[in-house]
């Protein structure tokens, strides 16, 4: 069952009442510009397959006569979302409006695309099956999110953190689950999460920078996730931040790559403290008050502060979110990366609505979950 057939203003009123619904039909025609037959006409494919229902009954709030409001059955259409990282697989199983319900991850014994496949295929029928009494046969689609590039039908491109090169996973996943599968991006899986059910739900043009591993980029503009065949790429990696600052493996001078990810800031303070430090050791350091932890800290956040200055100059975003692994670098270095943010930005500039929003992988697998809703729901992963 999907709701691909249903286009135009059809679509319209299922979304309205995805994303906000119990909605009453006045509500709906209200928001769509549409009269009551219009509406009940064009709802009526939606009641009859399932997707919508009529529950309960409640006053009318703009005739105030009895009405029964439109909603979702969040528990009759299940998906599960797939984080893939270089050790790990994460999965989840979501409700139709993306709610947990289920978690199960796993190590992976190596990263060959067989290993990959056979793990995660495990995984899926395991978390499916703790959680079949809630609504037995009830699951639709499979969201699969990586870092890398990913192409047409699921087919990866490039994973360079699995080595992986030109990978027909979701080909290969459908055939062994029987279901339908889309693999995406993680940083625009988990922009497309925010844009529909987290903190930038109803923001039409919003920034998400994740930092990490790598470093994550992701845009919405005029409510649409700027899916590019470069979004996988890293391209903001090498973003010039801080002139005369250390060498990136590619041998930038100070670029982002150089400053913001794990391996930079626990290299910088290995060095800075002649010993080998873990990146979380690095903050508890610079959060207790050391020295040269607070300063490897504070540079690379006000670098993290410099780039969000970019980000809001140059796309004029109304919401940065920013998040990843390695966000809590946010933490710890906050007036640094708002001293970054102010003393690149114009005094005449509106203030960014910033927000730091410390995520884990479950987080990430129900972004990639929320791929496999979209697809679902609008026939396709980009659309709407």
């Amino acid at each position: 069952m999907a709701w691909t057939p249903l286009t135009g203003t059809a679509h319209s009123i299922a979304l309205e009442v995805l994303l906000d619904g119990p909605l009453p039909r006045s509500e709906l025609a209200r928001r769509l510009d549409l009269s009551a037959g219009t509406l009940t006409r064009l709802s009526r494919p939606l009641l009859d397959s399932g997707l919508l229902q009529e529950i309960g009954e409640a006053p009318d709030p703009v005739t105030g006569r009895p009405t029964r409001p439109m909603d979702v059955d969040e528990r009759s259409h299940l998906f599960v979302g797939v984080k893939l990282t270089a050790t790990t697989v994460h999965v989840v199983l979501t409700s139709l409006r993306a709610t947990v319900l289920g978690t199960v991850e796993a190590v992976l014994p190596d990263p060959s695309p067989d290993s990959v496949r056979e793990t995660v295929v495990g995984l899926v029928r395991a978390v499916v099956a703790e959680h079949d009494l809630l609504a037995p046969g009830n699951v639709r689609a499979v969201g699969v999110s990586l870092g890398g590039l990913v192409g047409a039908d699921g087919h990866v491109l490039n994973a360079s953190f699995l080595g992986w090169e030109d990978v027909p996973l979701g080909r290969d996943l459908e055939a062994e689950l029987g279901l339908p599968v889309v693999v995406d991006n993680d940083l625009l899986s988990f922009a497309r999460a925010e844009q529909w059910f987290g903190s930038a739900r109803r923001c039409g043009h919003f920034a998400v920078l994740t930092i990490g591993e790598g470093l994550g980029y992701g845009l919405v503009v005029r409510d649409e996730v700027l899916d590019r065949p470069d979004a996988g790429v890293g391209l903001l990696g090498h973003f010039p931040l801080l002139p005369g600052g250390p060498l990136c493996p590619d041998g930038h001078q100070g670029c982002a790559d150089a400053l913001l990810t794990v391996a930079a800031v626990e290299s910088r303070a290995s060095a800075a403290l002649r010993r080998p430090v873990r990146y979380e050791e690095v903050l508890d350091l610079a959060a207790e008050g050391d020295p040269l932890a607070r300063r490897v800290v504070d540079d690379s956040a006000y670098g993290l502060g410099v780039l969000v200055a970019a980000i809001g100059n140059l796309t004029m975003p109304e919401k940065v979110i920013l998040s990843g692994e390695g966000i809590r670098l946010a933490v710890v270095g906050q007036d640094a990366l708002h001293r970054g943010l102010r003393e690149h930005r114009s005094r005449y500039a509106g203030a960014l609505d910033l927000e730091v929003q410390p995520t884990g992988f479950t987080e990430w697998a129900r972004g990639a979950a929320v791929t496999a809703i979209r697809t679902f729901v609008l026939g396709s992963r980009t659309t709407g």
